[in-house]
């Protein structure tokens, strides 16, 4: 059965632990921050920043609360990414979306693609790196490092089904207690969501987009004019050079035919 991780932001306390169990366990540097007037740090995702934590004020009726979000990859089914990708270096592995380093050309197309901001380039080189549902961890069996260091239960590891049949009872659960607005995020969406969200509120009010699409026409559309653009400079670099050489061969005869004549 398809694996799946369950957050569950109403039980989030914004803490990171999991933005320091990803550091720890996948061995990624710091990043040099400063202060820009939010809690959240690093304020981005990045090539060595996989997951965070978003932070947001929310106000509303004279009321103001935190809300708290995971931000990563979200390993979806319909993967704008692995559509764009030009060499196949993104592709899925059983549920998960994996990047393989030895075929990224670092074009870039998946980083333009993904609806959620996900993936992003790591300089110099340029390759792609993103979250990878610490697949090494759980194809041993284990937990994602991010899941067994959360200390309130917010993020769960287990079987898709079983974590989308209790989100649905904690939906319930949050209407109840006067979250009218409580949904369940990434059951359909782009074909399912390897990350599921139980949300207190609309997906837009968490910066998640309400309906994502696989977003496929505007890079390829970039990649092809790519295409056609090299195809012009190498056509005119071809005909520069094979002017050039007439011209050369053009001297060469007249200086031939002048030697002659003396």
């Amino acid at each position: 059965m398809a694996k799946a991780m369950l957050v569950d932001v109403s039980k989030c306390i914004g803490c990171r632990s999991c933005q320091v169990a990803c550091k720890q366990w996948h061995d990624l540097p710091a990043v040099s921050t400063k202060q820009e007037g939010t809690y959240e740090n690093p304020p981005e995702l990045s090539a060595s920043t996989w997951t965070k934590i978003e932070f947001k004020e929310f106000g509303e009726d004279g009321t103001f609360r935190w809300l708290f979000r995971k931000h990563q990859c979200m390993h979806c089914t319909e993967a704008s990414c692995v559509e764009v990708c030009p060499t196949g270096a993104v592709a899925h592995h059983d549920e998960f979306v994996e990047i393989n380093q030895e075929w990224c050309i670092g074009c870039g197309y998946c980083v333009t693609a993904c609806p959620f901001g996900a993936v992003h380039r790591e300089p110099p080189k340029g390759t792609a790196r993103k979250c990878v549902f610490c697949i090494d961890r759980v194809t041993n069996g284990l937990e994602p490092a991010c899941a067994k260091a959360c200390p309130t239960g917010a993020i769960q590891f287990g079987e898709r089904a079983d974590l989308v049949e209790a989100a649905h009872r904690r939906v319930q659960t949050l209407i109840a207690e006067g979250y009218s607005n409580a949904v369940l995020y990434g059951e359909n969406e782009l074909g399912g969501l390897g990350y599921l969200y139980v949300l207190t509120d609309r997906p837009s009010v968490f910066n998640l987009p309400e309906n994502p699409e696989v977003a496929t026409s505007m890079v390829s559309a970039q990649w092809f004019s790519g295409i056609g653009t090299a195809v012009l400079l190498a056509a005119v670099s071809f005909w520069l050079f094979f002017k050039r050489k007439k011209r050369i061969e053009a001297i060469q005869q007249s200086k031939t035919e002048g030697g002659a004549e003396e």
